[in-house]
C-alpha cells in the first residue's frame, strides 16, 4: 500500500492539479520519474526520502537537458505556485477564515509553500510536506486544518460555537517540539479564528498543568496546540477531562526536530490513545525540514498509506541557506577573545545602523551552545547595559522558567532594536521580525543547527547577516561540518586576534569585558568554565581547550587559579591527563541573578527556576536538546543552568600549571576551509 501511496505522490510530480493550483515543478517531476522505475514495494518510503533529500545528480543532468519549451513550461508552472488567498473561496474555504487572513492580517498573495501545500491539504488527504522555516508554513497547515474542522461541524464557523465548547471534544491537535513555537502557533491560530467560534488552547511544559486545565474546563477547546510530552500527560490522565473522540485533523510541525529531541515514544503513545482510524477518520499533516529515516518510520505509523501526498516545497536548485544572507566567519585566537569579539561586533552593528539611516535598526540573536554560556552572556549583557549605554537585551535558555522565556521572547519580538542571547530553544520555527544579525558563538553541534539558526534572519525576503565567531581550536571540526556553505573569512574585529602577550595596547572592549567578569557571580563563571570544557565536541583539542580555559579564568577573570574539577569526573570524561585544577567541587547558595527576564531593566526577577546540584547538568541538558522542550515537555521542562558552587576567588592547588608548554594544535593558514 505504501508503494501505491508513493506512486500517488509521484504522480502529483508529473501533472498539474487544475483546481488545487499546486505543482511540484519540472525538477521534482524528474526526480520522481528517476526514482519510480526501480522502486521495490518495501522501499516506497525510502523513495520518498530520496526525493526529499534533493540534489539528485540524475535529476540535475536531466534539468540541464530541458528544451526551451520545457523550460518555459517550468517557468509558467512556477508562476502558478503563487495564488491569491481570495481564490481559496472557490475551493470551499470558509469566509470567516479568509476574512481574518486578507482583512485582519493583510495577506493577499500566498507564498510558494502555501500555494503548494494548502490546495492538496484542503482535499482531506494526508500530507507529508518538506518545508523550511520562515516560508509561511504555519498558515499552510493551519488553514486546511481549521477548514476540515469546520467541514465536519459547520456550526464551528459561527461565534456561538464557543459557548458550547467542551474540553473532551477537541477537533484539532497541533504538536510542536518547543514551548515557544507551540505558543507562537497558538497565537497565529487565534488570529485566524477570531471571526469563528473555534476555541484555541495551548499546553506546554514548564507551565502549571492545573492552570491550563482550569482554563480549558472553563472555556472548552476545539484546537489544542501542545508539546508532545504535555499532550501525552493530558490525554493519559483520566482525571484531566481532556479528550478528542471526534478528532478531525492533526499536525506535526518540525517532525524531524521532535524525533531529534527524543519524542518518538510519546508520539507513538499519543497515537495509541487517540481514536483508531476505523473508529474516526482523521487527516494527518506532517511537516519537516528534512526527511530522514526516523521521520519516514514515524510517518508509516501516522498517515494513511492509501491516501497521502508528498508535497515538496524545496526545489533542487534552492540553497539550504538564504542566498541573500552574507555569512561571515571570524576566527578567534583564544577563549579570552570570545566575549570581547562578540561585544565589539554588536557595538559595530549598532554604530553602522546609527550612521546609516537607510539601514534597519540593529536587532540580533546570539546563539551559544550551552545553557551555562547563554546564562553568562545574558548576565554580562544586562550588566553592560545597566547605565543604558549598550543595547536592550534579553536571554532565553532552559534554566529560566517558562514564564521568563515567554516574556523574554515576546519583548524581543516587539523590540525595534535589541539583542537576544539564546540557546537552541529559538533556533527552529520561531518568528522574530526584522532580525538583522544572527551571531553564532563557536561551532554548532551539527550542520542543520547552523542552518536553522541562520534562518532566524532574512525572513520573508528581507536582508540579514550571519556571523560565526569560531575559536581557533574548533576550526578543524567546523571545516568538516560546514564545508560547502558560503562562509567568508572576516578579519574586521580587532579583539578577535589580539594577543595580550604582544605588549601592544589592548582594545578598549577587552578591558571593558574584563571589568564585566568581576561583576559576575562566581557560580556562573564556574558553570561556564566546567560545561564548556566537558561539552567540547572535538576531543583532539582537549589539551588546548583546558589550557585556554585556564587562561580565560586567570588572565580574563583575574582569578588566581581556575575553578577546581573533580578528579573522578575528569577521569570519566577522559580529561584525567589534562592541565585541570583538580580538587573538590563545592555547591553554593549564591543567588541566581540571570533569571531576570522581560525588559531586563533591573526590576524583573524570576527566582522560581529549578535548581540542580550537578554542575554538568547543563552539558547533558544541551546534549539531549532539552532546550527544545525535550522530555520536559510534559514534566516541567529542562533543568539546565542552576549549578555549581560560589567559592570565591583565590583558590589554588591541584595540579594546575598556569603557563603550559603545550603549543596550539589549530590548523595554520588564513582560510577556514
Amino acid at each position: 500500500m505504501f508503494r501505491q501511496g508513493l506512486r500517488t505522490s509521484a504522480g502529483l510530480a508529473r501533472r498539474v492539479l487544475p483546481q488545487a493550483a499546486v505543482t511540484l515543478g519540472r525538477q521534482q517531476r524528474i526526480a520522481a520519474q528517476t526514482i519510480r522505475p526501480s522502486m521495490p514495494a518495501v522501499q516506497s518510503w525510502s523513495a520518498v526520502s530520496q526525493i526529499a533529500r534533493l540534489y539528485s545528480s540524475d535529476a540535475a543532468a536531466a534539468a540541464v537537458a530541458e528544451s526551451p519549451a520545457e523550460q518555459q513550461e517550468a517557468r509558467k508552472l512556477s508562476e502558478d505556485w503563487t495564488k491569491q488567498f481570495a481564490s481559496l473561496a472557490d475551493m470551499g474555504v470558509n469566509e470567516t477564515l479568509l476574512r481574518a487572513i486578507t482583512k485582519d492580517l493583510g495577506y493577499e498573495t500566498m507564498s510558494p509553500v502555501q500555494a503548494k501545500t494548502i490546495a492538496p491539504a484542503l482535499k482531506g488527504t494526508d500530507i507529508v510536506a518538506q518545508a523550511k522555516t520562515g516560508t509561511g508554513k504555519t498558515i499552510a497547515f493551519l488553514l486546511p486544518l481549521l477548514q476540515r474542522m469546520i467541514n465536519e461541524d459547520p456550526t464551528l464557523a459561527t461565534k456561538s460555537a464557543k459557548y458550547q465548547a467542551r474540553p473532551d471534544d477537541i477537533r484539532g491537535i497541533i504538536m510542536s517540539p518547543t514551548r515557544e513555537l507551540a505558543e507562537q502557533i497558538a497565537e497565529e491560530a487565534r488570529r485566524l479564528t477570531r471571526h469563528t467560534g473555534l476555541v484555541v488552547q495551548s499546553a506546554v511544559g514548564g507551565t502549571q498543568k492545573n492552570q491550563m486545565l482550569y482554563k480549558t474546563r472553563r472555556e472548552g477547546c476545539h484546537l489544542l496546540v501542545a508539546t508532545p510530552g504535555r499532550l501525552y500527560d493530558l490525554l493519559s490522565d483520566e482525571r484531566s477531562g481532556i479528550g478528542a473522540p471526534n478528532l478531525a485533523a492533526m499536525v506535526l510541525d518540525e517532525a524531524d526536530r521532535m524525533l531529534d529531541v527524543g519524542f518518538e515514544r510519546e508520539l507513538n503513545a499519543i497515537i495509541n490513545i487517540l481514536p483508531k482510524p476505523d473508529e474516526k477518520v482523521r487527516q494527518t499533516m506532517l511537516v519537516s525540514a528534512t526527511i530522514p529515516d526516523s521521520v519516514i518510520r514515524l510517518t508509516r505509523s501516522m498517515v494513511r498509506a492509501d491516501d497521502f501526498e508528498f508535497v515538496q516545497t524545496i526545489s533542487e536548485s534552492e540553497s539550504l541557506t538564504h542566498d541573500h544572507v552574507d555569512q561571515n566567519v571570524v576566527v578567534i585566537s583564544h577563549m579570552n577573545n570570545v566575549f570581547p569579539a562578540l561585544f565589539e561586533l554588536i557595538e559595530k552593528g549598532l554604530a553602522e545602523a546609527k550612521e546609516n539611516p537607510d539601514k534597519k535598526p540593529f536587532k540580533a540573536i546570539v546563539y551559544l551552545n550551552t545553557t551555562a554560556m547563554t546564562e553568562l552572556a545574558g548576565e554580562m549583557g544586562f550588566a553592560k547595559n545597566k547605565d543604558r549605554t549598550f543595547i536592550r537585551n534579553f536571554s532565553i535558555h532552559s534554566g529560566l522558567t517558562q514564564a521568563g522565556r515567554t516574556r523574554a521572547a515576546e519583548n524581543f519580538r516587539k523590540s525595534q532594536s535589541a539583542v537576544l542571547f539564546s540557546s537552541d530553544v529559538t533556533a527552529r520555527g520561531m518568528d522574530f521580525p526584522d532580525v538583522t544579525h544572527v551571531i553564532q558563538v563557536d561551532c554548532p553541534r551539527d550542520r542543520e543547527t547552523y542552518i536553522h539558526r541562520l534562518g532566524r534572519t532574512a525572513r520573508q525576503q528581507k536582508g540579514g547577516e550571519g556571523w560565526l565567531l569560531l575559536p581557533d581550536m574548533s576550526r578543524f571540526r567546523a571545516r568538516g561540518l560546514l564545508r560547502g556553505l558560503p562562509l567568508k573569512p572576516n578579519t574586521s574585529l580587532e579583539s578577535a586576534t589580539f594577543d595580550k602577550t604582544s605588549g601592544d595596547a589592548q582594545p578598549e572592549v577587552m578591558a571593558a569585558t574584563q571589568q564585566l567578569y568581576s561583576k559576575m557571580p562566581s557560580r556562573m563563571l564556574e558553570d561556564a568554565y566546567r560545561v564548556t570544557i566537558f561539552s567540547a565536541a572535538d576531543k583532539r583539542a582537549r589539551d588546548d581547550m583546558v589550557d585556554q580555559m585556564n587562561e580565560w579564568a586567570t588572565d580574563g577573570w583575574g582569578w588566581k587559579a581556575p575553578p577546581t574539577i573533580s578528579k573522578s569526573k575528569a577521569d570519566r570524561n577522559g580529561f584525567s591527563r589534562t592541565n585541570l585544577n583538580f580538587g573538590p567541587e563545592q555547591s553554593s547558595d549564591s543567588p541566581r541573578r540571570s533569571d531576570r527576564f522581560g525588559g531586563r531593566e533591573g526590576r524583573d526577577f524570576d527566582r522560581n527556576s529549578r535548581r540542580s546540584s550537578d554542575p554538568f547538568d547543563g552539558m547533558r541538558t544541551n546534549a539531549r536538546s532539552n532546550d527544545f522542550g525535550g522530555r520536559g515537555g510534559g514534566r516541567g521542562g529542562g533543568r539546565g543552568g542552576d549549578r555549581g558552587g560560589d567559592r570565591g576567588r583565590g583558590r589554588s592547588g591541584g595540579n594546575f600549571r598556569r603557563n603550559s608548554d603545550r603549543s596550539p594544535r589549530g590548523d595554520s593558514g588564513d582560510s577556514l576551509f
